[in-house]
């Protein structure tokens, strides 16, 4: 990935990727991020494709895909027979998952705003509905 013309510093590659320095070494003791070429004195040294990988990265993790999912999506990238098919299939099962989320969020929604309806917000502390629902107990009517 690196090319022996590789001159940027990890500092500056973090800012322009919009990632933290520590994010960048966690990428590449994961395998996400090759291992840098090194300066004579031991400092990495990178060039512009590790940051178009760690935008990647940052927008695939915005997305709300897991490492491994963009260890394979990363894979993928440079598939060039199967690799777009593959990546549209993963992208829907990503927006699967988060449906299923957003329906099982919704439902706890509707469950809160329910108790909060029936709470007077004063009285009795054993009395109160949502007190009885979190210790598993019948809201009394």
């Amino acid at each position: 990935m690196n090319t022996p013309t590789a001159s940027l510093t990890i500092g500056t590659v973090a800012k322009r990727a919009g990632v933290p320095i520590d994010t960048i070494r966690y990428y590449e003791r994961e395998g996400l991020l090759p291992e840098p070429l090194r300066r004579a004195s031991g400092y990495r040294s990178y060039n512009e494709s590790a940051i178009k990988r760690l935008r990647f990265i940052r927008r695939a993790k915005e997305l709300g895909f897991t490492l491994d999912e963009i260890r394979d999506l990363l894979a993928l990238s440079t598939d060039r027979r199967g690799g777009v098919r593959a990546v549209r299939k993963r992208a829907e099962q990503r927006l699967a998952s988060i449906d299923a989320r957003i329906a099982e969020l919704m439902r706890i929604r509707a469950g809160l705003q329910q108790l909060i309806e029936v709470c007077p917000g004063h009285g009795d502390p054993e009395q109160c509905p949502i007190l009885r629902a979190l210790a598993d107990e019948e809201p009394q009517a």
